[in-house]
């Protein structure tokens, strides 16, 4: 029986292992705290134990101050480890700023603001020669899409032309990390087909739910959060053909329009 060990179990790897578990698999998750569905993270004998014997394994777990706490711990055990498989999921932000343009896989890398991300990004795929790194941009699905916000009021339009944002629908993310199994090792970005700015996003979903738009305001009077301003701070495309060329990849819901009517119709 494949054996997927995942470290990590945040919204994207949580809806990874339903699937998977659905399909027969055996999965053994890691978080911070153990509980009925998955191990501590401090663990120890017990998250080697199952390093060892996972047939796939997969971090989602993202880099804390300057390092990758996964790397930190058991470096050396998922470097020894005979799994056939395993993925890292990292960040389209590893790219930093590109100005609105279009970035690939081959795009430099390395940015001041993102610096343990790069690292561990780069650390990552030097750990193993099977690894795949999906580097992932803005992630929505059920319960935490423009649909929520919009509901909670809290959704904003924030007046930027020219602000361009990439994105993927969570189970999008899933089918890739699932496609990657039979493919070849290496980057992939995983990214919807239409990059574009967050308000077009925030408008779709008043028209799904028949609510009024908010108004759309500047940066200050929007008063975002730290982490909400920090993605505005950065402007790009993200280009999603290798994983298509050579995973035969291609996302369900290739725009946010499709995206969108998924999760209300999840949501109900």
């Amino acid at each position: 029986m494949p054996h997927l060990l995942i470290l990590g179990m945040g919204y994207t790897a949580s809806r990874m292992a339903a699937r998977l578990r659905g399909e027969a698999w055996q999965v053994t998750g890691v978080r911070r705290a153990a509980d009925d569905d998955a191990l501590a993270f401090h663990d120890e004998s017990a998250v080697r134990a199952s390093i060892a014997r996972a047939t796939h394994i997969l971090s989602s777990v993202p880099p804390e101050g300057e390092g990758d706490p996964v790397l930190t711990r058991y470096a050396d055990a998922i470097a020894a480890a005979p799994a056939i498989w395993s993925g890292y999921l990292s960040s389209t932000g590893v790219y930093g700023d590109a100005a609105g343009a279009w970035v690939d896989e081959a795009s430099p890398t390395g940015s001041d603001r993102r610096a343990a991300r790069v690292k561990a990004d780069r650390d990552w795929r030097g750990l193993r020669a099977d690894l795949r790194c999906f580097r992932l941009p803005g992630i929505y699905g059920p319960r935490r899409s423009a649909i929520d916000r919009v509901r909670e009021g809290k959704a904003h339009r924030v007046d930027l032309p020219g602000q361009i944002f990439s994105r993927i629908h969570v189970d999008d993310i899933v089918t890739g990390i699932i496609a990657s199994f039979s493919g070849p090792p290496g980057i992939y970005n995983l990214a919807d087909d239409l990059p574009c700015a967050q308000n077009r996003l925030v408008e779709a979903a008043c028209g799904l739910l028949n609510q009024p738009l908010p108004p759309l305001q500047t940066l200050e009077e929007a008063r975002l959060s730290s982490m909400a301003r920090s993605f505005y701070a950065e402007n790009r495309r993200v280009a999603n053909g290798r994983a298509k060329r050579l995973l035969g990849w291609s996302p369900r819901y290739p725009t946010y329009r499709e995206g969108l009517a998924a999760c209300l119709a999840e949501s109900g």
